[in-house]
């Protein structure tokens, strides 16, 4: 009886197995790039460890431990490159969060669905925007003759240096990202909003409620889930402030404010040739950002009822 279970068994899986091989053979080029990108170059992270020299390579470096996690975080730089990642992703996070909910209710009170579509759409345009491209439209816009600082100056400011100084170079970083980005979000908030049940605004309605009382306590109490769930899953990749973005925009004059962990390790790594300590931070980077993103996954699973798996 065991044997013939086992065979009918094996039988249903070679016909399962028959039926989904066109499946599994559109499978294997994704696979072997998976491997060759994200899998074999996990090896390199021996560099951390080491005092690597590219001519003695892997196995020939010296072996000093922790060394480098030392030096790296013992060093002022490094920690205020914490402090801007942090400050400019969670800015970033909650204005673009704020952003998308209030152009989203603002969109839902259009009657015409060709303008609301139309209004969407411009919205939505910049997020398919390279930052190289965009890049190249903000030098334009911000600078000191631009179109912005000339604006301002009908009402007397003087003309400012938005990407030379410091203390401005955060928040042009953080609202620049809000305007390319927060199109995106706006589409996720807009179809829930379409999905609430329209006998809710009918039951309000007759109960004298206006268009200001309907949105204050029946729409954003039915954005709370998705609005919480978006925040959450995005304080998995707070330490992702946006490295393409930050790259093309920065200069040394707003090094002291604008970089953050990813091109610190590019210009110590890649620039400077200090391979192991740039392998060290981005060791760092990846550990935290995977404890990171577990948490916001058990929290989105917690409190939305969300699960990846």
């Amino acid at each position: 009886m065991r044997r013939l279970f086992l065979f009918l068994w094996r039988m249903r899986m070679l016909e399962r197995f028959k039926r989904e091989l066109p499946l599994h053979i559109l499978l294997v080029p994704g696979v072997i790039l998976t491997f060759i990108f994200s899998y074999m170059p996990i090896y390199g992270l021996i560099m951390a460890f080491e005092d690597y020299n590219p001519g003695l390579g892997f196995f020939k470096s010296p072996w000093i431990g922790f060394e480098n996690f030392r030096m790296v975080f013992s060093q002022a730089q490094f920690r205020n490159t914490i402090f801007n990642t942090l400050f400019i992703s969670i800015f970033k996070i909650a204005i673009g969060t704020f952003s998308s909910v209030v152009f989203a209710l603002l969109l839902n009170e259009i009657p015409s669905n060709f303008n609301k579509r139309l209004f969407q759409t411009i919205v939505y345009v910049p997020n398919f925007i390279s930052w190289v491209i965009m890049a190249g439209i903000l030098f334009n816009i911000l600078a000191a003759d631009g179109p912005l600082n000339l604006f301002l100056g009908l009402f007397g400011i003087k003309p400012v240096q938005f990407l030379s100084n410091p203390q401005v170079f955060r928040w042009t970083i953080i609202m620049s990202d809000v305007w390319k980005t927060f199109g995106f979000g706006t589409v996720v908030y807009l179809a829930t909003i379409t999905s609430i049940d329209p006998g809710l605004y009918e039951s309000a309605v007759i109960d004298g409620a206006g268009r200001f009382r309907q949105i204050l306590h029946i729409t954003l109490p039915s954005l709370g889930p998705i609005i919480i769930l978006m925040t959450v899953l995005a304080l998995g990749n707070v330490l992702n402030a946006g490295f393409d973005q930050v790259y093309n925009l920065y200069s040394p004059s707003v090094y002291v404010s604008g970089d953050i962990i990813d091109t610190f390790v590019y210009r110590l790594g890649l620039q400077n040739g200090k391979y192991s300590i740039g392998t060290a931070v981005g060791l760092f980077k990846s550990i935290v950002a995977c404890i990171l993103i577990s948490l916001s996954l058990f929290i989105a699973d917690k409190v939305a009822n969300y699960k990846v798996f």
